[in-house]
């Protein structure tokens, strides 16, 4: 399932993950958000970040490119927010004992 998530997200961003990864941690070790939460704050950031890069690296020359950013910011970012979930979820089920 790694590899069919991966052939989804692009190369420059897989970095994200890992920092939304950490994110994570540090929303569940300061307690002022619910754990309900996190998820769906790390898929608000993860669009955000990619947003930047995206915006960063694009080359606007009408609407079209415009609305293909949003689009491409909004699906890497939900993308590599799922694949820090799905990998903080493998680290926390390996570590359980059956």
């Amino acid at each position: 399932m790694m590899e069919q998530l991966m052939d989804y997200v692009k190369p420059e961003l897989l970095i994200v993950t890992a920092v939304l990864y950490f994110f994570g941690i540090a929303l569940k070790q300061a307690e002022f958000i619910k754990d309900k939460y996190i998820p769906i704050t790390l898929g608000a950031t993860g669009i955000i970040i990619c947003g930047i890069w995206v915006t960063s690296t694009a080359h606007f020359a009408g609407a079209q490119d415009v609305l293909t950013a949003v689009f491409a910011s909004i699906t890497q970012g939900i993308v590599v927010a799922g694949l820090s979930t799905y990998i903080h979820q493998i680290i926390k089920q390996a570590g359980k004992e059956e």
